[in-house]
């Protein structure tokens, strides 16, 4: 399954690669001006690699990981 954000901002993760993640856990959160979104696990998995560096920027779009089985 591949991760990606909801809108423009900054990223931080919450996980790192390899680790094993379950349904509705926070894999990262996007921030934008005074807005925060938290990023969940749509199921289980493991995380694979994560796209960007922790406090970069991204699009609305942007892949920021993969959760595979």
């Amino acid at each position: 399954m591949q991760i990606h954000a909801p809108f423009a901002g900054i990223v931080r993760y919450h996980v790192s690669a390899g680790q094993q993640v379950a349904t509705g856990d926070v894999l990262a959160t996007v921030e934008a001006v005074k807005l925060e979104a938290p990023v969940a696990a749509p199921g289980p998995g493991t995380v694979g690699t994560l796209s960007r560096a922790d406090f970069s920027d991204v699009q609305g779009g942007d892949l920021l990981c993969e959760v595979g089985e």
